[in-house]
């Protein structure tokens, strides 16, 4: 029997599934990789997620960020906007290797490298909030399919615990005073919202809710 060549569509879009997969397992398992295995190196644990530069899992860190732009960069969506979306997630995320926070400073401290960390921290949640709410949820189809609606209400959950998230960072100046320091607000905070993102795109890679049967 011979076997049905692939069509180029059907290869573009698993490429682009496993892509999206690819990017959301980064997300999802960089938190949990990043401060077990500095707990199991003997490390302790950091301020924040950014903070894990200056510790034994910093190349962890830094190639996982790096591997993130890079998919991202390779990433083309429906729309011009999508494109544009994507490099410029692409440049944060590649941004937040390479400017290091300052060490005293888990949010950012004095200097242009720990300014330029922040900003890019910033765009880059941004950006995959603006994936999450926006991009992932748009669709051509008039009558969308249950798994589809069911992964928009995804899409959307993650969105907004991005922003919160976000919005509770750049508020923590007056939210948290040195009797919550040690609870590692920034870290938490920082960990939850680079899950949602990778639970985002699992769910656009159709990791979860595929309207496909395996």
């Amino acid at each position: 029997m011979v076997a049905t060549p692939t069509a180029p569509h059907d290869t573009l879009v698993h490429s682009y599934l496993f892509l999206r997969r690819a990017i959301g397992v980064v997300g999802l398992s960089l938190p949990v990789v990043l401060i077990v295995l500095n707990l199991v190196l003997g490390d302790g644990m950091r301020a924040s997620i950014s903070g894990y530069y200056y510790s034994e899992v910093r190349d962890l860190l830094v190639g996982a960020m790096c591997a993130v732009g890079v998919f991202l960069l390779s990433y083309r969506g429906y729309e011009p906007v999508d494109n544009i979306v994507s490099n410029v997630a692409a440049l944060a995320a590649v941004g937040v290797a390479i400017f290091p926070t300052a060490p005293a400073h888990p949010m950012g401290g004095d200097g242009l490298v720990s300014t330029l960390h922040l900003i890019s921290s910033v765009v880059f949640f941004l950006s995959l909030s603006y994936f999450s709410l926006v991009l992932f949820r748009r669709s051509d189809d008039p009558t969308p399919t249950p798994a589809k609606t069911a992964r928009n209400r995804v899409y959307l959950v993650c969105g907004v615990i991005m922003l919160v998230c976000l919005g509770l960072l750049a508020s923590s100046v007056w939210l948290f005073d040195a009797a919550t320091a040690s609870m590692r607000p920034a870290l938490w905070l920082e960990a939850i919202a680079i899950v949602a993102f990778g639970v985002s795109w699992l769910t656009k890679g159709e990791a979860i809710l595929s309207d496909h049967k395996h």
